[in-house]
């Protein structure tokens, strides 16, 4: 049988699966309006020169084509290169802090499937224009006040800080090859594969120590506070003053139970320059959400702002919310045709009520059983005009 095929890692949204979705992507939005954010679009399509050839996500991974002009377009591959040409042009007119909240759709091709999709939806924002720490605590707050308002309760947001990270690696190592590969164990989390790299590397006994117990600098304020003990350069002192301030902020949000430290987290986003965090969920073996501060990416649009966000993904939110996902529940009028107008002046009655309903020519139904599964619910206009129903 021949097979209508789609392109790797595209994804058919059915009705039940984007009705779920629909709620979810409201109920994030519902919150991140309320917190003073505006919502808006970017166009799918953007150049390569401007938002391609700055994102973080590597080029292998850039649908890329070409205009009528020969152009070099490409799918966005995510939200933050967009909304950062957006607010370049804005950010120089307005003497208060950006902020932009989103729900779209990003583009990132994979190069064995896998089971992951190459389109998937975001849901986010962008606070554009601060840099105090209490702009981070902020979109951290407000990542976990939308996450629990669309009904998750198991997830945890772990944050770090890139510059504990880099100092740690740079004070230790000194090398930047070898630092790259410790940091590349570290982002997939291969502790045991870092930890056997350490060894190898022609290092003192201290300074081997600090960084095999780099992986272990995870839980609460007192692992920061141990860190920034063992700390040389004022970047990373500072680093670990940034986290300290954030918790005493987060407390005052009243979201702690959420969130745990873990200070060998990096990431492959390049564009991180200070606080950053994961959210993971239970029972779900990847994070559902991201984000951090990105200080230097408005630089490129000759537009330079701090900025800090995050973007949740709603197919993975999906998942760790175990939905599951029924037929929403539409009622059907069969009417046949002297009896159309009454049929459609019941069914405006109704769905003023806020019900779903159908209207089905009795002349289009070949299956009535088939119908009455489809519908639990089902009025019959018969041709005297009577009602009645099923259900």
């Amino acid at each position: 049988m021949f097979m209508f095929e789609k392109p790797q890692g595209m994804r058919d949204t059915l009705p039940d699966l984007y009705s779920t979705k629909e709620k979810i992507r409201s109920s994030l939005t519902d919150v991140i309006k309320g917190w003073g954010y505006q919502l808006m679009e970017t166009p799918t399509l953007e150049f390569y020169e401007t938002v391609g050839f700055r994102s973080s996500i590597s080029e292998e991974n850039l649908f890329k084509l070409l205009d009528h002009s020969g152009q070099t377009l490409v799918l966005r591959p995510d939200m933050t290169g967009p909304i950062a040409r957006v607010a370049a042009s804005k950010i120089k007119k307005q003497q208060h802090p950006l902020r932009i909240g989103y729900s779209a759709n990003v583009f990132r091709a994979q190069e064995r499937e896998g089971g992951r999709p190459a389109e998937f939806e975001q849901t986010g924002v962008e606070l554009i224009g601060d840099g105090t720490i209490s702009a981070d605590a902020e979109v951290i707050a407000l990542a976990i006040s939308s996450l629990k308002n669309a009904g998750l309760k198991g997830f945890q947001v772990a944050i770090g800080h890139i510059g504990i990270t880099e100092a740690l690696l740079y004070e230790s190592v000194g090398d930047r090859e070898a630092s790259n590969r410790l940091r590349r164990f570290l982002y997939q989390k291969n502790y045991v594969g870092y930890k056997e790299e350490v060894y190898t590397l022609p290092l003192d006994p201290e300074k081997k120590r600090k960084l095999l117990e780099l992986p272990e600098l995870r839980g609460d304020m007192d692992k920061v506070i141990q860190a920034s003990s063992t700390l040389l350069s004022e970047e990373g002192k500072k680093a670990a003053d940034d986290l300290r301030k954030l918790d005493e902020i987060l407390k005052e949000y009243g979201c702690t139970e959420h969130i745990k430290l873990d200070l060998s987290m990096v990431s492959h986003m390049s564009y991180y320059t200070g606080i950053l965090f994961e959210i993971y969920a239970e029972n779900v073996g990847y994070l559902i959400g991201n984000g951090g501060r990105y200080d230097h990416l408005l630089d490129h649009f000759q537009a330079g702002a701090p900025a800090t966000g995050f973007s949740i993904r709603t197919d993975r939110l999906v998942e760790a919310l175990h939905i599951s996902m029924e037929d929403a529940e539409i009622e059907a009028i069969v009417f046949s045709e002297e009896n159309r107008k009454a049929a459609i002046r019941l069914a405006d009655k109704e769905r003023m009520e806020g019900k779903k309903v159908v209207l089905q020519d009795i002349r289009g139904v070949t299956n009535f059983e088939e119908l009455e599964i489809s519908f639990q619910n089902i009025t019959y206009l018969t041709g005297d005009g009577k009602e009645e129903k099923n259900g």
